[in-house]
């Protein structure tokens, strides 16, 4: 249908600035963090806030004050998980995966490639990226728990101390 009724576009305007509003100042609160680049954990968080924003916008069954209350149960959750994650050492490994070593000391480690479904395309754009023309003079790429790749140039200063939490590294 294409238009039901004058107040039902009414409560959409007015429910929906202020359960936007209400969902700005609830990510506001919650900190840094929560906008932070995105790993599965986050992923999810993020589309439950935007499948329930969009329901307290068109659903007339919902009501403005249970969805910010929603808002905030999945918002406190997070903060929760986060706050345990920093704190404990079952919970991180629970909602975020660990990184992985894909290139070590100029060589690919095909295994790892395979096993975390990177091709050798997209690790050859990241090093091109950083400026490095070619994989000898590449001592790391790590594929980190928000799926980005980092490069690390030959010769690091200060040893290997940013490995040490890399899954592979242990290995090699």
């Amino acid at each position: 249908m294409f238009f039901d009724d004058l107040p039902g576009i009414g409560r959409t305007l007015i429910v929906g600035t202020l359960a936007y509003a209400g969902l700005v100042a609830l990510v506001r609160l919650a900190g840094k963090r929560t906008l932070g680049k995105m790993n599965a954990f986050d992923l999810i968080v993020t589309v439950a806030l935007g499948s329930t924003l969009a329901t307290v916008l068109l659903s007339q069954d919902v009501a403005l004050a249970e969805g910010l209350t929603a808002f905030a149960v999945l918002i406190g959750l997070q903060m929760a998980i986060t706050w345990l994650s920093v704190r404990t050492r079952v919970v991180p490994s629970l909602v975020k995966s660990e990184p992985t070593l894909l290139v070590f000391r100029g060589r690919q480690l095909d295994a790892a490639l395979l096993e975390q479904r990177v091709s050798d395309a997209e690790v050859l754009q990241a090093i091109r990226q950083r400026g490095f023309g070619s994989l000898a003079d590449v001592h790391a790429v790590v594929l980190e728990t928000d799926g980005s790749l980092s490069v690390i140039g030959q010769a690091p200063v200060g040893g290997e101390s940013a490995l040490r939490n890399v899954a592979g590294f242990d290995d090699h």
